[in-house]
């Protein structure tokens, strides 16, 4: 997600997409033991990226890299299996069952979720202690934290009892630890509560079916009392965090490496979904992406798995073509990457803040282009509205075709027949990022609009740019080259819209609508379509909002993305699981005369 966080990495944030992952043209998506032999046990698991976690803390994290690096020690009610057929159907991690009406999990009015969680499941305390429903009362407390809240807030923050009043409440006690703490131990949230030391209970303001796979969100995880020791989403914490999962945080140094080893609190017995074949895995998070390909491809055994590094657009073509057996293509039902307009921008006397500029854009840049620099239309389908095909809601609608006199005329119109002079952020150690810039750099300059690039690191991108309103509204940047895709799976429209277009409460850093696009029109149509009582209304609903954010001309869409990932022939057992946009680290094993070092 989202997040990315939504959150895309390869592109952009947090993400997390829709629908059964399935391998398109080559892919490598067995599971345990299969063709590939038993599941050998043992040896390091070599992970080579360019870039950094958003936060090392579950409730926090909203990126899905932050998600791949939770996947190893921090675990959730439920989750997502690294089995290729389910990889997007949500099942119980911490929770005993998928609550449902027969079996009392879920009240008759679908407003009251009871989950009954695992006995034995412990936190790598000393002396250990096992996990408890006070413990997810706690990470559902700290998503709204006044520091560094959830990004991600909007999908549940008028679904939860209780919940807004209690963020407003946390927004006011002040940013220390001491504030924090306090807070958190006298406030209550009426939504969410522990009936005893293993079953919690969701109190719903109205019936959400997909809230169980909402919960799969990392900023669901239970938290430990230690974690009030530290700020939310600090270093300090990301140092010093407490794992329930299969292995521990052993050291994380910024920017440059973590270290996971095995948690010997962890029980397998407890645990359905990862497997922990490996006893170790490493990250280098300073190795370009050209270089992560090429080592995967060489055979040494201190290269196994990228970390945010993805096959270099360039090398798709062969990679398919020669149908290489360790490239997989997943299917992302994402908007991937895409472009968000800086309503907020001071520049060009806020020119943006006029339809007419930011439709100008529209009709100014080439998708087809872009969509090249990303390897082309064999993995970038063509996307020219909010929901991707196979979201409910989703309905084809193309406002902008190409045209750049169309560009020229709606410019010279909102008074700016010389052009304007914009600021455009990306990331510039991905390949297609860095083309993707000079693409629309091109385009423009066609129209007469000059694009001066602002390249950051992967780790700045969100952190120090697109989630610090500061940086928008002081004209750091004017056009943001981001990405999304769905913070769970099924009927999921409302993770599009909710963080990203839903006015104020989706302004950074509750949400992540980093343009501050606010229509009074698509506010009401979202939160309509979010209380709609039958999935087809909502779709109705949704379709709508998605022509409106359109015609206000705010983001600029560009494809819906098969996601490439790639592995080195010693790793065996590898699933791509959406949700983390990889294969799984917790469930591949390493060949026995390739075991890393």
């Amino acid at each position: 997600m989202r997040t990315k966080t939504h959150r895309f990495a390869g592109t952009a944030a947090v993400g997390v997409l829709l629908l059964a992952a399935s391998a398109c043209g080559s892919s490598n998506n067995s599971s345990s033991s299969s063709a590939e032999g038993e599941a050998v046990r043992g040896g390091t698991l070599n992970m080579l990226g360019a870039g950094d976690v958003d936060y090392m803390d579950p409730n926090v994290s909203y990126y899905s890299i932050g998600y791949l690096n939770l996947r190893m020690w921090s675990r959730q009610l439920f989750t997502y299996p690294a089995v290729s057929s389910d990889a997007t159907t949500a099942v119980p991690d911490l929770a005993t069952a998928i609550p449902t009406e027969a079996n009392g999990g879920i009240s008759k009015d679908g407003m009251t979720y009871t989950i009954t969680m695992r006995k034995g499941v412990k936190w790598n305390t000393d002396p250990e202690r096992e996990v408890t429903a006070q413990d997810v009362v706690r990470g559902v407390m700290r998503t709204c934290n006044p520091v560094q809240p959830f990004g991600g807030t909007p999908d549940f923050a008028d679904l939860i009892v209780g919940y807004q009043s209690f963020c407003d409440g946390f927004a006011k006690v002040g940013q220390s630890v001491d504030a924090i703490r306090n807070y958190i131990d006298s406030a209550s949230l009426p939504g969410v509560v522990a009936k005893d030391d293993h079953t919690v209970v969701f109190k719903l303001t109205h019936p959400a079916t997909y809230f169980v796979d909402m919960l799969t969100l990392p900023a669901f995880s239970p938290a430990p009392k230690e974690v009030l020791n530290y700020l939310p989403g600090s270093t300090s914490l990301g140092q010093h965090e407490v794992s329930d999962g299969p292995y521990q945080v052993d050291t994380w140094d910024p920017t440059k490496q973590i270290v996971y080893t095995r948690n010997p609190a962890w029980d397998s017995a407890t645990d359905p979904v990862r497997h922990a074949y490996v006893d170790r895995i490493v990250v280098d998070e300073t190795v370009s992406q050209d270089s992560t390909q090429l080592q995967l491809q060489t055979g040494t055994d201190t290269a196994d798995m990228e970390w945010d590094n993805f096959p270099p657009p360039s090398q798709l073509p062969n990679l398919i073509n020669t149908d290489d057996p360790n490239l997989n293509l997943g299917e992302s039902f994402s908007t991937n990457p895409y472009l968000v307009f800086n309503l907020e921008s001071p520049n060009n006397s806020s020119a943006l803040n006029d339809v007419r500029v930011r439709q100008a854009l529209e009709y100014g840049i080439n998708r087809d282009h872009i969509i090249q620099v990303y390897g082309g239309p064999d993995v970038n389908t063509p996307l020219t509205q909010v929901l991707p095909p196979g979201i409910v809601g989703s309905e084809p609608n193309n406002p902008y075709p190409y045209n750049p006199d169309k560009a020229k005329q709606l410019l010279a119109a909102a008074g700016h027949p010389d052009g304007l002079t914009l600021k455009f952020l990306y990331r510039n150690s991905s390949e297609g990022n860095r083309k993707a810039f000079a693409t629309v750099q091109q385009d423009l300059a066609k129209v007469g609009i000059n694009v001066v690039g602002v390249a950051v690191p992967n780790a700045d991108f969100y952190t120090k740019y697109l989630q610090v309103p500061d940086a928008a509204r002081r004209g750091t940047w004017d056009i943001a080259l981001a990405g999304w895709g769905p913070d769970w799976y099924g009927n999921a429209a409302l993770s599009f819209f909710k963080p990203l277009f839903s006015g104020q409460p989706s302004f950074p850093p509750l949400g992540s609508n980093f343009g501050f696009y606010n229509s009074p029109r698509t506010n009401t149509l979202i939160n309509e379509a979010a209380t709609a009582t039958t999935e087809s209304q909502a779709a109705q609903l949704w379709a709508k909002a998605d022509v409106q954010v359109m015609k206000d001309a705010v983001f600029f869409p560009i494809t819906d993305p098969k996601q490439a990932n790639y592995h080195a022939d010693q790793v065996n057992g590898a699933v791509y699981i959406p949700a983390i946009q990889n294969f799984d680290p917790t469930n591949v094993w390493l060949s026995s005369d390739a075991q890393g070092g």
